[in-house]
C-alpha cells in the first residue's frame, strides 16, 4: 500500500472514530464492562468457536475507563495498547494538522521499520500467540 501522511491520518481517524463509537455503543447498550461477558461480536470466534488474540479488548478498554487496570490486564493486555492509541492518535493528528507537520507519520515509518526487524518481529508474534493461547485457556 502506498501510504502517505493523509492516508495514515485518515485510517487512524476512522479507526479511532469507530472505536469510540463502539465503546459508546457497548457502554450504553450493555451497561458497562460487567455485563459485556455475554455479548460477543468476534467474527473469528463466531466462525471457529475459538477466541481470537484480541478477544476481550473492548472489555479491557472499558475496564480501563472504569479505572480497573488489573481487570483490564486479565481480560486482554492488548486493551492497554488500544487505549493508548485511541487517546494519543487524535491529539497527535490534530497537532500535525495544525502545525502542518508530519511527526506522527514519521514516527509510524520509524516504528514500522523497527518492527520489521526479525529480532523484534519474532518476539512480538510470539507474544500475540501467547496471548491467543491465554485467551483460549481463559475461555473468552
Amino acid at each position: 500500500m502506498n501510504l502517505n501522511p493523509h492516508r495514515l491520518y485518515g485510517i487512524l481517524s476512522v479507526a479511532c472514530g469507530a472505536g469510540y463509537g463502539w465503546l459508546y455503543y457497548s457502554t450504553i447498550s450493555h451497561h458497562g464492562a460487567s455485563n459485556l461477558h455475554s455479548f460477543e461480536v468476534c467474527l473469528f470466534k463466531a466462525a471457529t468457536g475459538l477466541p481470537c488474540p484480541s478477544c476481550g479488548s473492548t472489555r479491557a478498554v472499558l475496564a480501563l475507563m472504569a479505572g480497573n487496570a488489573h481487570e483490564a490486564l486479565l481480560l486482554n493486555p492488548f486493551g492497554f495498547v488500544i487505549a493508548i492509541v485511541m487517546l494519543l492518535a487524535p491529539v497527535w493528528i490534530c497537532y500535525d494538522l495544525l502545525s502542518k507537520e508530519t511527526t506522527l507519520f514519521d514516527f509510524y515509518c520509524c516504528l514500522e521499520t523497527w518492527v520489521r526487524k526479525p529480532t523484534i518481529a519474532f518476539p512480538l508474534v510470539l507474544l500475540v500467540i501467547i496471548n491467543w493461547i491465554w485467551n483460549i485457556s481463559k475461555g473468552l
